[in-house]
């Protein structure tokens, strides 16, 4: 049989997810990415339990988890620096089967490229085109254009690819809010814990990466469009300089240069994932906001599953059509949980406040991990190993 051919359009966490996944069950494998580099800048990233399962499943687990830091411990205060919600991690990895994993997107994407031959690795090919002739799908982009027996739309938020093939459907909506990202410069003594502090219409959270630094973020329920500030950096000063500790002493400690800000957007529920020989992944598919920080640990569920499909069932559409079975509800239906929580955390009507973080602090932590088994008890289909690591996972 001869060896089947993808091409992955976006090289961003879950295209290279999805290659890796279908490399190593020897398809031949092209990354087109628009940028010149494959690269992210920037920012933390939280893998939850489920996140790693899929890595394990790449492979990967061990690798990532070397590069990362577990968190220890976290949750949810106050305005007032008061605990309302606390998080026993111990706890959630022996239920889930492994800890909450933080660390830079960017050491995240190299793992994934260096699993890759590198002439799969194309940057600086953006994509002009998509279709299907004679049954087969099309990529015209800046290298060429390609003939695979399977195309994967793993470009974002705005993808070219959905917009080519699903041109009725409803582009990015905007969350009514907008969020700040940061990484500090190594600190003398870190947070013992991570923590989200809800304020009214504001928040602010950290956790701990390698090497003595913090992933920060913020978040200000402003109108869309908003202009960006002369200096995003003196905007957080303004905003969160006089919250309870230890968000000064992280803000302190962040390159006023090294702050990002991004309006956040989901989309509306697609009717399908798939077209022809055409599969949607990640945020092509289904963006959602950070607010479950689901949004890569939802794409590498995808990847995995994409490649479990396509394995089980030689003949491709009918492949895609179980990726879209498998993956469209349970994502859409974290989707909809995710825009939930983001709009508990961004209230700002005093009275609402009250009465959200009365229910956090009356909540129990035993009930809260219970209430995430949905989200974090997957596991990839075909089992929990099915790609074996090198030295295990």
């Amino acid at each position: 049989m001869p060896q089947r051919a993808a091409t992955i359009v976006g090289g961003g966490i879950g295209g290279l997810a999805a290659a890796v996944a279908l490399h190593r069950r020897g398809w031949r494998v092209e990354v087109l990415e628009r940028a010149a580099r494959f690269t992210e800048i920037g920012a933390g990233i939280s893998l939850w339990p489920n996140a790693l399962h899929a890595l394990q499943a790449l492979g990967l687990a061990r690798s990532v988890r070397a590069l990362g830091a577990v968190e220890r411990a976290g949750g949810v205060r106050d305005r007032r620096g008061r605990w309302l919600s606390r998080t026993d991690n111990a706890e959630l990895a022996r239920r889930f089967g492994h800890p909450l994993l933080v660390l830079h997107r960017a050491d995240l994407l190299r793992a994934l490229a260096e699993a890759l031959p590198a002439g799969s690795l194309r940057p600086g090919s953006e994509v002009s085109g998509v279709r299907h002739e004679g049954g087969r799908p099309v990529v015209e982009h800046r290298g060429g254009v390609s003939r695979p027996d399977l195309v994967v739309g793993a470009d974002g938020l705005r993808s070219a690819v959905r917009r080519a093939l699903w041109p009725g459907a409803p582009g990015p909506r905007y969350a009514g809010y907008t969020a700040w990202r940061m990484v500090t410069e190594p600190l003398a003594e870190q947070p013992g814990e991570g923590a989200v502090t809800w304020g009214r219409g504001e928040r602010f959270g950290c956790t701990a990466l390698p090497g003595g630094r913090m992933y920060c973020f913020a978040t200000a329920s402003l109108p869309a469009g908003t202009p960006s500030a002369p200096s995003e950096y003196a905007e957080l000063l303004r905003r969160f300089g006089t919250w309870p500790d230890p968000v000064p002493a992280l803000l302190a400690a962040v390159p006023p240069d090294a702050v990002l800000r991004h309006d956040l957007y989901d989309l509306p529920p697609l009717p399908s994932f798939v077209h022809g020989r055409v599969a949607l992944l990640g945020d092509a598919a289904h963006a959602m906001t950070p607010d479950l920080g689901q949004g890569a640990c939802q794409a590498l569920e995808d990847a995995v599953t994409l490649a479990h499909c396509l394995d089980s069932t030689p003949d491709v559409p009918a492949a895609l059509g179980s990726y879209d079975v498998l993956r469209r509800p349970r994502t859409q239906a974290v989707a909809r949980r995710s825009a939930r929580l983001g709009v508990l955390g961004q209230l700002a009507w005093p009275p609402a406040v009250l009465l959200r973080n009365t229910a956090a602090r009356l909540t129990p932590a035993r009930a809260t991990l219970r209430a995430m088994t949905p989200v974090l008890g997957w596991t990839p289909p075909g089992g929990p190993a099915n790609l074996t690591e090198n030295g295990g996972g």
